[in-house]
């Protein structure tokens, strides 16, 4: 495999910490719970982003970029990571983000703010456009950007998932445990990608289900064929013979509830849970999305007792401040 010498800039300190949550599991009388812990990857408050960006950043300095362009909403994780990351790489950075300047502004978009990131609003319908339209305006400037798709979700940025399932291998040796499945929050397809492609190189027997978080995914524009061309386009870069197809990949659709960035009883109860017995945060838009999806699985008996669970934290804690209306009357 090529994996090794495709160009690299180190973010953050891996591996990330597996943790066994046994209060949680004893609490659900169910199967044992397991953590991955990429919400603290150290870059810029933490979050799957950074595996995605050391490659993506890799690319941009090998290419000669010096200002990164990206996309997504107005409290993406993916956006505010990529801020980050490019005040240590020394690069400028331009986010188009879909929604309205707020008075003040919090989670996220505060740090985009804190790490100097050059920001348009737009509406959603624009967002693509205008992506490109500010890439373009940059080359008049003399600058040479670089354009990340929306969640970094491309053969560059899945990479990084493939070399997690590779560093998840050992851990996993090294723990003596062997996880029945793997379960995720899923949205723009980068990571289940590089997540369902890695488990198919290290021979990973277990279940790769991503628990969707984004209803405008689901229906006249089906997800599973996102997956397996950013998983095959992936396996290309990598120069592995592996080719995936649309049963490849298990995805739960489920726990939509309102939407996309719409958090209710499910996600609130699943921070609630997990902060209450174990001392660790989720976001309220993706991993308690995926979270709450799981603990519900297993209230319905989808796992069986005897079974271990890997949750794959994907971060995502700074969307906490800005549902802080809405935590507050759950938490009180």
């Amino acid at each position: 495999m090529k994996l090794e010498s495709l160009p690299r800039f180190h973010l953050a300190e891996f591996p990330t910490p597996i943790h066994h949550l046994e209060t949680l599991s004893k609490a659900y009388n169910g199967p044992e719970i397991y953590i991955k812990r990429d919400d603290l990857t150290s870059l810029g408050m933490g979050g799957n982003k950074t595996r995605k960006l050391e490659f993506l950043i890799g690319e941009a300095l090998e290419l000669g970029k010096d200002t990164l362009v990206t996309t997504g909403g107005i409290q993406s994780n993916h956006c505010r990571l990529t801020a980050a990351a490019a005040k240590k790489a020394k690069l400028g950075c331009h986010l188009v983000l879909s929604g309205t300047e707020p008075k003040v502004p919090n989670g996220n978009l505060l740090l985009d703010k804190i790490f100097g990131a050059k920001i348009h609003f737009c509406d959603r319908k624009d967002r693509d456009e205008m992506l490109f339209q500010v890439a373009d305006e940059l080359a008049k400037t003399n600058k040479n950007p670089y354009v990340i798709p929306i969640g970094g979700s491309n053969s560059i940025g899945s990479v990084g998932y493939v070399n997690a399932m590779l560093e998840l291998k050992l851990q996993l040796k090294d723990l003596d445990i062997t996880p029945d499945a793997i379960v995720f929050a899923t949205s723009s397809g980068g990571t289940q990608a590089g997540l369902a492609l890695g488990a198919k190189i290290t021979g990973f027997k277990g279940d790769i289900l991503g628990i969707s978080i984004d209803q405008n995914k689901i229906g006249s524009d089906p997800f599973p064929p996102v997956l397996t061309k950013i998983a095959n386009a992936t396996a290309e870069r990598i120069e592995s013979d592996i080719r995936m197809t649309e049963s490849d990949f298990a995805l739960n659709c489920e726990y939509l509830g309102a939407g996309y960035a719409m958090p209710g009883d499910l996600e609130f109860n699943a921070i609630k849970d997990l902060s209450f017995h174990e001392g660790i945060l989720l976001g309220p838009v993706y991993t308690a999305r995926a979270m709450g999806g799981l603990l519900n699985l297993i209230q319905k008996d989808y796992f069986t007792k005897d079974q271990k669970i890997l949750f794959w934290h994907t971060g995502g804690t700074p969307e906490l401040f800005a549902w802080a209306d809405q935590c507050h009357e759950v938490f009180g």
